[in-house]
């Protein structure tokens, strides 16, 4: 299937901003899912400083915003083709080693509830099926909803918010996967949805390593393993090391963000 992405994030100050940088997610990479055809992303109030591939291979680039402006935009715009393989991504590592998403993190660390999530876990020939147990049991117990999480709202904060979104989903199931001694990640990227072009937001889904196939997607908010709908852009041990834009600036006022999205063949 070719996927063709429009995504614009445009960030408005009430005052000029005196120094400003960002850390821009925005470009897939090719792998066993994915080939892109074409990419690109256009900055304005801005100019790229850097670019590189980090420690989990995310194409990476440095944004320097332009001293006095009161408006930046960010648009990544091109066209994926991708495959269908069940969700699983496969032995596909990079420098991080698989004890590195052993490892917790502020937003995945697991908490009371969470752990008693990681207690259905199990590892060897049955860690395939009790994963898929996980991911129903997760939205189950913290449904999909809208403004009850931030950004910033760790894993159990999430459950105990009894609902989330996409993020939250992933990263409860990542720690409750990591609390059972399964590698698990985040991954930011996009999804084409049926009934619509336009959306509000990027995607985010989960991914756990199972012994004899690598790693093995969750899109724990939907209930299904990634497939030829899903656009991979960046991977990281949770949703800040994967966050399409990061940044920070100097100056006084208040920052307003708003996003433009299409996904469609």
């Amino acid at each position: 299937m070719k996927l063709k992405i429009s995504h614009t994030t445009t960030y408005s100050y009430d005052a000029p901003v005196n120094y400003g940088l960002q850390q821009l997610r925005l470009t897939p990479v090719s792998s066993p899912q994915q080939r892109v055809l074409d990419w690109s992303v256009a900055i304005d109030g801005g100019a790229p400083e850097l670019t590189f591939n980090d420690q989990y291979k995310n194409h990476t680039t440095l944004v320097q915003v332009n001293t006095g402006t009161t408006s930046v935009a960010v648009t990544a715009s091109g066209e994926v083709e991708t495959l269908c393989s069940d969700g699983v991504l496969g032995k596909v590592y990079g420098a991080a080693p698989l004890w590195h998403f052993l490892q917790d993190t502020p937003r995945t660390t697991a908490g009371r509830n969470v752990k008693t999530l990681a207690k259905t876990v199990q590892t060897g020939d049955a860690a395939l099926t009790s994963l898929h147990t996980l991911s129903a049991q997760i939205i189950e117990a913290v449904p999909y909803g809208l403004a009850q999480t931030d950004a910033a709202t760790t894993a159990e904060d999430a459950f105990l918010a009894g609902k989330g979104v996409c993020q939250d989903h992933a990263q409860i199931f990542i720690a409750a996967a990591r609390h059972a001694g399964v590698p698990a990640r985040y991954v930011s990227g996009y999804l084409m949805m049926n009934d619509r072009v336009d959306q509000d937001a990027s995607h985010a889904w989960a991914e756990a390593h199972v012994d004899g196939l690598g790693w093995v997607g969750f899109d724990i908010s939907n209930g299904i393993s990634p497939d030829e709908r899903y656009v991979r852009m960046a991977t990281g041990r949770d949703s800040r090391d994967a966050a399409p834009i990061t940044g920070m600036r100097v100056g006084a006022g208040l920052e307003s963000m708003i996003v433009s999205l299409q996904v469609q063949q």
